[in-house]
């Protein structure tokens, strides 16, 4: 009872990261914030109407136009200062405020950048590292000053904004006590906010392109938001960021969330709130279980040993059930390995149905929306019970769907072997065919082509693209052979 599940939500450098450090711009002149103002103002109305999403990639390429102009004017510079001088000074800080780091390292790795060495022999479960809450990097523990914002909407209901304005705000002010973590965290990330317009088009075909469009939208729309704010607001947080908030600090903060926050139990045990674990956030991804506790009794974040590490080599910890889509947009790369992969098919009624209202009627018997994502998943059996319901439901007629919506039986649907008229399942799969042979057309490399690719020399972004497109087509794949050998049985 003592110990709750400590939930990796989306962290990993499995890439490497630059060393460069992006320092605050000098003060920029009247003249210059006034532009910044207005093209922040057109930022702002371009990512937030909704008429734009219909046009995701035409928005996508606007907005990147009015950043390109933004970074211009915030005149980034950039600093050769290398991470690695700050590792003797974080251990220390981390075993001076209680931390069990006892046998482990911080080392660069071939293909990681940064990781987590052990100097001894682990063996599998043994305990690893012991990371006390008050090292524990969240709002409860972090930037008090960001009290002040409490009521903004942005810090009130999106968790992960509030934790990265509070990096900001500890990066920023004097003396923070955070100086050695925030020291040895990356300066640049893999995620698709560091990506230009040329590798996005890399993504063309693949459903990732949408979600990786949306998540580059939402962080314009955020920083255009906040850059607002902060000129026009007088409170503490406002003073501090008013003259060093730019869009590369913001990436940086939201990256640096996005790819490390992990939810822990808040101090009272009634809720789950977000943080980052330093040390522990060191760990590159492997497939495997999960190995990591909060312990209530302790109030550590303890990780274990997911199977045996010799001395002087890397340790791994599993970031949990995660599609490659999901690490790609988030995190910044792809596993090559990953059990849990699947294929996001978008599947709706549509509201021309004629008999739209009886389907969405049985789709809420079953549990089911009427319009959302499913996942083809890898191995012998790609078709879920749900997408397999869903299906059946989407290809009935008007009897079959009077007969399953006065059936007590209706659960029978998400079963393989349910028995069904002849009609709906040859309907079922003649649709599935036609649908994955499309998703396959959709791409304008196919897998063969992708494969040889990789062989090649590529840029560290293209690569992870490819990875992705490679993940996605061998599942696409395995779902093909499934339905045509099950339109043959």
């Amino acid at each position: 009872m003592g110990r709750k599940k400590c939930h990796p939500s989306a962290k990993c450098k499995q890439h490497p990261s630059s060393n460069k450090k992006i320092s605050p711009p000098k003060r920029i002149s009247p003249a210059k914030r006034s532009e910044i103002n207005v093209q922040c103002e057109k930022l702002f109305h371009l990512s937030s109407n909704p008429a734009y999403e219909l046009q995701l990639w035409e928005n996508y390429g606007e907005i990147l136009a009015i950043l390109e102009k933004v970074k211009r004017l915030e005149e980034m510079k950039i600093d050769a200062s290398k991470r690695s001088e700050g590792i003797d000074h974080f251990v220390k800080w981390l075993v001076d405020n209680g931390a069990n780091v006892d046998g482990v390292s911080v080392a660069e790795f071939p293909g990681y950048d940064f990781g987590l060495k052990a100097e001894r022999n682990f063996t599998e479960g043994q305990l690893i590292l012991e990371i006390p809450r008050k090292l524990i990097f969240c709002t409860q523990t972090a930037a008090p000053e960001l009290s002040v914002l409490q009521n903004d909407p942005l810090v009130q209901h999106m968790p992960h904004v509030a934790l990265a304005i509070a990096l900001l705000i500890e990066r920023h002010k004097e003396n923070s006590e955070w100086k050695p973590y925030l020291d040895i965290l990356p300066n640049q990330y893999n995620t698709v906010l560091y990506m230009s317009a040329n590798d996005m088009i890399e993504l063309k075909g693949s459903p990732t392109l949408e979600a990786s469009l949306k998540q580059c939208r939402n962080i314009a729309r955020q920083y255009s938001y906040f850059n607002i704010y902060f000129q026009s607001s007088q409170n503490l947080v406002s003073d501090l960021l008013r003259e060093v908030f730019t869009y590369e600090e913001y990436c940086w903060a939201v990256s640096t969330v996005m790819t490390r926050q992990n939810r822990i139990p808040n101090e009272d045990g009634s809720k789950m709130i977000f943080g980052l674990i330093p040390m522990w956030d060191m760990c590159n991804h492997e497939e495997g279980k999960m190995t990591t506790d909060f312990n209530r009794i302790s109030d550590k974040c303890e990780c274990y040993a997911l199977r045996n590490f010799e001395a002087g080599e890397q340790i791994f910890i599993a970031y949990g059930a995660r599609t490659n889509s999901d690490y790609f947009v988030h995190s910044g790369f792809v596993s090559t390995e990953n059990e849990q992969d699947g294929f996001k098919l978008r599947l709706g009624i549509s509201k021309a149905d004629p008999l739209r209202k009886e389907r969405i009627e049985l789709l809420g018997k079953l549990a089911l929306p009427s319009n959302d994502e499913f996942l083809l998943k890898p191995g012998i059996e790609p078709i879920s019970d749900d997408l397999l319901a869903f299906l059946r439901v989407f290809s009935m007629r008007k009897a079959e769907l009077e007969h399953w919506l006065h059936s007590d039986k209706v659960l029978d649907l998400k079963h393989v072997d349910c028995a069904l008229e002849t009609a709906i399942e040859e309907n079922v799969r003649r649709f599935m065919l036609a649908r994955l042979k499309l998703l396959v057309a959709n791409y304008p490399t196919t897998l063969e082509e992708d494969l040889a690719i990789l062989e090649t020399t590529l840029t560290r972004h293209k690569k992870i693209i490819v990875r992705l497109r490679v993940a996605e087509k061998k599942i696409l794949k395995g779902a093909l052979e499934y339905v045509e050998q099950w339109i043959k049985a």
